[in-house]
């Protein structure tokens, strides 16, 4: 992370010397941290939502530990020298009147079309699933898990006739 920070405060020319952010004090911080935290937040948020979604837990984190959304912040981690650190050296070097709100919709306007939400499917996947073989991620294939019969396919009514 310290080389992608470093790496694109020398891209724009914006001065950059840490990480700071006070929950109480956002605005307290450098345009940077400013547009860091807006960004990340929003980033927190998509990606709670794909995990949420894989039936995953929020909280078991594995770099990340002691929140309930320790792993949110792990996955997250994976996208921020991509996404958001760019963007937000990027803004601050632009100086844009409301710096967190152009870094919400910069973010949001980057991850638009679902292409990022395919990739975090896949690399959560991965990460919890190794030696799974990749699935199309085009197949719409629902499994539910029976306790007598194991996986069984989705949209069919398996219960006793009466």
């Amino acid at each position: 992370m310290r080389r992608a920070y470093r790496d694109n405060a020398e891209r724009t020319g914006v001065k950059w010397t840490r990480r700071d952010y006070n929950v109480d004090d956002v605005e307290g911080s450098d345009l940077v941290n400013q547009a860091l935290s807006a960004a990340n937040t929003s980033l927190y948020g998509v990606v709670h939502s794909v995990l949420v979604a894989l039936g995953c837990a929020p909280g078991l984190g594995f770099v990340h530990t002691g929140h309930t959304r320790s792993f949110v912040y792990d996955v997250a981690d994976l996208y921020k020298a991509d996404l958001t650190i760019p963007l937000a050296f990027d803004l601050a070097a632009q100086q844009p009147f409301d710096i967190a709100a152009e870094a919400r919709r910069a973010l949001r306007d980057r991850l638009h079309g679902g292409g990022f939400l395919d990739r975090c499917v896949r690399d959560v996947r991965h990460l919890l699933l190794p030696d799974e073989e990749e699935a199309d991620p085009s197949e719409n294939i629902v499994e539910l898990w029976d306790g007598s019969r194991g996986s069984v396919s989705g949209g069919s009514n398996y219960g006793e006739a009466s």
